[in-house]
């Protein structure tokens, strides 16, 4: 089988790894526009504050690995078509100019996702910085040592993660952000509000309902933000708008699903049954709602792409969904999410509530502890949790990936009031925190006479 993979993002490495681990005899060639693989953009804020100490251990693969593993690795190379129909893809040498022809009996894309350029004047000033790729992050590295006041537009993971990085480094930040809360994508309000208060304890300004509407430069030398409450000013800034998904080489050969991405099945083939698809451009199926959603996770692109690899040889391996779980630290906080905010479940005319546990990790008769708070949703017509969001100065980022499995399973928070866990008390109190989360949803709903415990797993009744 000759394959073709067009992008080595984490979803085209892992492919082509996984590939040549299985089905050596396989012809694979790898097209990438630019000259390095594999870049780990999570850890551009890591070394911004000095927790890395070279930008260029993010990459966990190269050409040459690749080319070693067998491989066919043609980077500085851009696919510029893509014939579906005849299967061939029309390649252009970024070095040599030359452009040529190459044939594929199946095609993986795993092209990504870009930087979301919102449509702001000015935003091609020199001194107006995007993050996403290995270049841009020298950039914005660079930036940091020439600049002491840099301003960041928008307030995802990736702006509040470099909020706190630059001013750990003793920046003078401005973070601007369209909507009442950050990180909106995963937690609710109140905690964005608690999380809000910490960045401003350490120096960073937020502006929140501040949309950015143009880019100048003043006389001074500048940079001058224009928002509808006035202007401020800065000597750089970053623009963190999301991404959007690299799907136009496919686009009206194969089916997308609204945010542009490609729409693929439970195989991550597409609507051409010879092209499958993985990573940020391709949707994937949001477990909490059953619905496709535009995720783009490393996590969800890396298991994508071992999919992709054994089901290009029919070997039948089915996509689970995502909970878009996902994990920050910020000033000593760990902060952990999985699946559904309250605001985004009602937002999809879910009948969902929420609870909220404040509380301690481990007994307070220890030594130390810290505090601890969970927001865990639910959907009270099936009892189902949807979602939940942990806050602590302790490691609690695992504790999400439990809550992450009990939604991809279907569970009850009636099942999770009473999943067996461990109590020593190192490391907790007779209930856990995420039993104690789950117990206090079930007495709710006994309080709202809705008393009808369901539980999904029964376990084996023998001997009961």
């Amino acid at each position: 089988m000759k394959v073709i993979i067009v992008g080595a993002t984490h979803a085209g490495t892992i492919a082509a790894t996984e590939i040549l681990k299985i089905h050596p005899e396989t012809e694979v060639t790898i097209y990438e526009r630019n000259n390095n693989f594999s870049f780990l953009s999570c850890g551009i804020s890591l070394y911004l504050d000095g927790q890395v100490n070279r930008l260029e251990d993010m990459f966990y693969s190269s050409p040459e690995e690749l080319r070693d593993m067998g491989a066919k690795v043609e980077d500085n190379h851009d696919v510029l078509s893509i014939d579906a129909v005849n299967h061939e893809v029309q390649v252009a040498n970024m070095i040599t100019g030359k452009i040529f022809k190459d044939t594929y009996d199946k095609l993986v894309m795993a092209t990504g996702s870009t930087p979301v350029v919102p449509p702001i004047f000015g935003i091609d000033n020199a001194k107006v910085l995007l993050c996403k790729n290995y270049q841009q992050a020298q950039e914005i590295y660079q930036a940091s040592e020439k600049y002491h006041r840099i301003a960041i537009v928008g307030a995802g993971y990736s702006g509040t993660e470099f909020a706190e990085a630059l001013a750990k480094t003793g920046h003078e930040i401005q973070m601007f952000q369209n909507g009442d809360q950050i990180l909106d994508n995963y937690v609710g309000k109140k905690m964005s509000d608690g999380i809000v208060d910490m960045l401003a304890q350490h120096g960073v300004q937020i502006f929140l309902n501040h949309r950015v509407t143009g880019f100048n430069g003043d006389s001074d030398g500048n940079l001058e933000l224009e928002t509808a409450h006035g202007n401020y000013s800065a000597d750089a800034a970053i623009v963190t708008s999301g991404f959007v998904a690299n799907s136009d080489l496919l686009h009206g050969q194969v089916e997308v699903e609204k945010h542009g991405s490609l729409l693929v099945n439970g195989h991550m083939q597409t609507t051409n049954p010879d092209i499958f698809a993985a990573g940020d451009c391709s949707m994937v199926r949001f477990n909490p709602t059953g619905g496709p959603a535009y995720t783009p996770l490393a996590s969800s692109a890396v298991r994508q792409a071992v999919l992709v690899a054994h089901n290009l040889f029919h070997e039948n391996y089915p996509y689970m969904g995502t909970q878009a779980t996902s994990a920050i630290k910020l000033f000593g906080y760990s902060i952990a999410t999985t699946g559904l905010t309250l605001e985004h479940a009602l937002k999809r005319k879910i009948n969902a509530a929420q609870v909220v546990y404040e509380g301690t990790w481990r007994p307070e008769y220890m030594p130390t502890t810290d505090a601890l708070t969970i927001m865990m949703v639910y959907n009270r017509d099936t009892r189902r949790v949807l979602g939940a969001q942990l806050i602590s100065k302790h490691e609690i980022a695992q504790s999400a990936n439990a809550i992450s499995i009990a939604i991809q399973n279907n569970n009850t928070i009636d099942d999770l009031s009473l999943v067996d866990m461990l109590f020593q008390p190192n490391f907790d109190n007779p209930f856990n925190y995420i039993n104690i989360a789950a117990q206090l949803a079930v007495d709710q709903e006994r309080q709202a006479n809705n008393d009808s415990p369901r539980f999904t797993a029964l376990g084996n009744q023998q001997g009961l």
